[in-house]
């Protein structure tokens, strides 16, 4: 089996869209892949390879090898957030002397597993710098300086049978012991101010920051990610939807992108890599999928709406977003002839109310380059009397009319705190989107 740590640094370097975007700009420059600005002036050269970013969350990356118009372009796509507890603005309450950080939900967040773990803070800081300048910076106090404690179960007998959680009141975290009578919003308000600049003024020591302006940050588990069972076949992690789709893509662009072209054979695709933030949320953001991002870079990329009309007509996206694999010790709760399991393979999702937007010809084409690849592949519909999740695939589809497959490895205790996935899928996963960049016969 191919080594795991890669992803596993991936994984634990990541705990934020921001860093996530960051990890993955940071690779793909060192495989020749060029930033660039959307707000520059700048026209695509006939081939290339460049990334663009937005908001230091969203990213779409371009490898350009051929006339989009005739040839169209081959799209991954997955999402760089994952459900979370996000501080508020006013972070700091203090009382019955303690000092506790205010969060609040962010997607659908299982909640019982955040209770009684080690938790780190990761994010975007914006500051103003010493010569009055505004910047944003990368901040990650990868230590456990937050914990939210469970309530006692000789305060809540009942608790194992019927435990409510009220967000406002259950979730704030602890983060140190203050006086009994702090709890004046001047007394509260500059802990978080002191931790964060003398957390940045170890972490950027090419500025002088004067002043913490605003944030955007998150907390995690401080736990690391990690091989499990019994033959190291799981790997337990968090925020493995859907960051495991996004390592997966990364590496089949990389990958594909490295591939010399044969002797006599037609141009390589032209090969799309979109990695948005707010998916968990609905995707309707400047840099989420509902927003405008990805078509921008794409009519950039051909220079004229019928250009990019005709390219779209000739494309095809795989919307790569993890699956819910089987559960043994809930097996009822599937339906019974569409149980992916882990390290079985990528799955296609199948819903006929359009939550996934698979039809049969995406579904066949994909099977075709699994087969190609002997790799295999599973299918997942959920339960009639069930309601479907969706994907980045049905927002893109009626976004941009491109024809949309969406699939995913299966997974375990999606939306945890901490999730379960196959180890060997990604390896599977990485080589299925490979091959369906370098699909030499494009049926459309």
């Amino acid at each position: 089996m191919t080594s795991l740590a890669p992803l596993l640094r991936f994984l634990n370097d990541s705990p934020t869209p921001f860093h996530v975007v960051a990890n993955v700009a940071a690779r793909l420059h060192a495989a020749g892949y060029t930033a660039v600005d959307e707000g520059a002036a700048w026209s695509p050269p006939p081939s290339g390879k460049f990334y663009f970013t937005r908001n230091g969350s969203s990213l779409v990356a371009v490898n350009l090898n051929a006339a989009a118009a005739e040839h169209g372009f081959r799209l991954v796509g997955a999402h760089t957030d994952s459900p979370c507890l996000k501080v508020k603005p006013t972070a700091i309450a203090c009382n019955h002397g303690y000092a506790k950080l205010a969060v609040e939900v962010y997607g659908g967040a299982l909640l019982n597993p955040w209770f009684d773990r080690d938790l780190g803070l990761a994010g975007r800081v914006t500051v103003q710098t010493a010569r009055g300048a505004q910047a944003n910076c990368l901040l990650n106090i990868n230590r456990p300086i937050a914990f939210i404690p469970s309530l006692a179960i000789h305060l809540d007998r009942q608790a194992n049978d019927h435990r409510a959680i009220n967000q406002q009141q259950h979730l704030p975290a602890l983060l140190c012991r203050v006086a009994k009578t702090a709890a004046a919003a001047d007394t509260a308000a500059p802990i978080l101010a002191e931790i964060l600049m003398a957390e940045l003024a170890r972490q950027r020591h090419d500025l002088e920051i004067t002043q913490i302006l605003a944030h955007e940050l998150s907390l995690y588990d401080c736990q690391l990610a990690q091989p499990v069972g019994l033959h190291n076949e799981f790997i337990a992690a968090a925020r493995l939807d859907n960051l495991l789709s996004c390592y997966a893509g990364m590496q089949a662009l990389v990958a594909a992108g490295a591939r010399a072209p044969q002797r006599n054979s037609p141009p390589p695709a032209n090969h799309v890599l979109a990695l948005n933030d707010h998916e968990e949320i609905g995707s309707a953001s400047a840099a989420g999928a509902a927003g405008p991002f990805l078509q921008a870079v794409l009519q950039r990329l051909c220079g004229d709406p019928i250009c990019l009309t005709r390219a779209l007509r000739h494309s095809m996206l795989i919307s790569a977003d993890n699956a819910h694999g089987v559960h043994p010790n809930y097996p009822t709760l599937h339906e019974p002839n569409h149980q992916p399991l882990m390290n079985a393979g990528p799955v296609i999702k199948v819903n006929s109310n359009q939550r996934y937007a698979t039809n049969s010809e995406t579904a066949a084409l994909f099977r075709r380059v699994c087969a190609r690849h002997n790799l295999p592949v599973q299918t997942i519909v959920v339960r009639s009397d069930m309601a479907c999740g969706s994907t980045i695939g049905p927002i893109t589809a009626t976004k941009l009319g491109v024809r949309t497959l969406d699939i995913g490895v299966p997974q375990l205790g999606m939306h945890s705190i901490r999730e379960l996935a196959g180890a060997q899928d990604q390896h599977t996963l990485s080589a299925a989107l490979q091959g369906f960049y370098e699909l030499p016969d494009w049926p459309f």
